[in-house]
């Protein structure tokens, strides 16, 4: 299933990895973002009801 890619198969197949990993590390950066963002938010509309 995999092409045969010679003597570039080190250098495409770490090319590969890192990309995967940098789309991992950026997806849990936003879910963990959106979860501080949330919370942070539902901490100011609970002031705002209890002010007014």
């Amino acid at each position: 299933m995999m092409p045969d890619l010679g003597k570039y198969a080190d250098a495409v197949l770490s090319a590969y990895a890192a990309s995967i990993v940098l789309l991992v590390v950026l997806v849990v950066m936003t879910v963990l973002r959106g979860r501080k963002v949330r919370a942070e938010m539902a901490r100011i509309e609970e002031q705002r009801s209890k002010n007014g």
